[in-house]
């Protein structure tokens, strides 16, 4: 349905393999707080819960910036390499 919407509205869509890069910021701001999580070792649910709102609390919004800011370069990215993985 949606493919069908897309063509008949004429917009264009990149194409790409299935397994490309993540192109949503959020997803790389996610990834880095389940790494900073991750060295913690929690042992039970109470305790991984206290990190990740830890962790998330620590994210500097400068650092979000930034990922918002690189977005046009990380999509550059991904169309020259069509679609495999990128530096970003």
């Amino acid at each position: 349905v949606v493919s069908k919407w897309l063509k008949d509205n004429k917009v264009k869509v990149l194409e790409w393999q299935s397994q490309s890069p993540d192109l949503n910021p959020i997803e790389k701001l996610w990834a880095e707080a389940k790494k900073l999580v991750r060295i913690k070792r929690p042992t039970n649910l109470i305790q991984l819960h206290q990190l990740c709102q830890e962790e998330w609390a620590k994210i500097h919004p400068i650092y979000c910036g930034k990922l918002v800011e690189g977005y046009p370069k990380h999509l550059t990215q991904v169309k020259q390499f069509k679609g495999n993985a990128t530096k970003y």
